[in-house]
């Protein structure tokens, strides 16, 4: 049955730009909460020490939790093959860092939506990456999770396979038992995407989620749809919200998740008001998934 982990939304500039939090600090914080892991970030400061790798499992693992999954952004959509190659020795030392750190599924990307690429060579391109990484993560037990993400924030453009139809070639073209989806609705709004129709194209695929709600601010849903359909930059009319309170249906995703046999890792980006909006979102999905999932702990 699922899993409820955290992400430290609210403290990346915090934990991965100016130093002002520590991670002892943030594993302080989100071991107080009704959870069962916690999310990491390749780009935490405190994790370009190697030595810090086993040292941060050790305590998460003291305070009862452990470190499912990691989060990292490789770009493979580059033209040059040197700059790919990069990229994908940058991926294979993540996989390396999920398995120091316990998990079991690390991020990838497709990379940046470069003017000049047309979608076949894009997908080929990213297919290629991933395929290279695959034959490491299985040595070590990690399974490799592509997420339908908006936009690295140290990229120039959006994610390449942010569209739903790019997504799903992506995916189509990686057969592999160490290869799966990070489902994250939320992400398929700024794409001016239905995030359910993506849901029930990938659902057999889906191995990790992220969890997180948006709302609106003003206008509507087909606004949305045409003003921010894919632009660059995070779109206007949208705010991170607290989890159960905005766009998202998820009676609608559980039900789907249920269905398929969904019983991975619930990952959730929230908290950008406060630790008391990440209390309730954890509460709200703790209560959700028990009514789909009655075992549930």
């Amino acid at each position: 049955m699922p899993k409820l982990a955290v992400f430290p939304k609210a403290f990346m500039n915090a934990l991965c730009k100016d130093g002002t939090m520590t991670v002892a600090e943030w594993i302080n914080l989100a071991c107080s909460l009704k959870v069962d892991g916690l999310e990491w970030y390749a780009g935490f400061l405190e994790m370009a020490d190697e030595a810090n790798w086993s040292e941060f499992r050790k305590i998460v693992e003291k305070h009862g939790k452990v470190i499912p999954m990691l989060c990292c952004s490789p770009d493979f959509t580059h033209p040059d093959a040197s700059f790919r190659e990069k990229e994908i020795q940058k991926q294979k030392h993540w996989i390396a860092m999920t398995s120091s750190l316990g998990g079991s599924f690390c991020r990838v990307l497709s990379g940046q939506r470069r003017p000049e690429l047309s979608i076949a060579e894009g997908v080929d391109l990213a297919a290629e990456c991933i395929h290279e990484c695959l034959p490491y993560a299985q040595e070590l037990g990690i399974t490799l999770i592509l997420e339908n993400h908006y936009k690295d924030d140290f990229w120039e453009y959006p994610e390449f396979a942010q569209k739903m139809d790019v997504f799903c070639q992506l995916v189509d073209q990686i057969d592999h038992p160490n290869f799966g989806v990070n489902y994250d609705p939320s992400n398929a709004f700024l794409a001016g995407e239905d995030p359910l129709e993506l849901l029930y194209r990938i659902s057999n695929r889906v191995v990790t989620m992220h969890a997180s709600d948006r709302y609106l601010i003003e206008g509507t849903i087909e606004d949305l749809r045409n003003e921010e359909n894919g632009a660059i930059g995070y779109a206007k009319r949208l705010r991170h919200g607290e989890i159960g309170k905005g766009l998202n249906d998820y009676d609608a995703i559980f039900r789907e998740l249920k269905r398929v046999g969904f019983n991975g890792w619930i990952s959730i980006e929230d908290g950008v008001d406060g630790m008391g909006q990440l209390e309730r979102s954890v509460t709200f999905l703790r209560k959700k998934i028990k009514e789909y999932w009655p075992d549930f702990k």
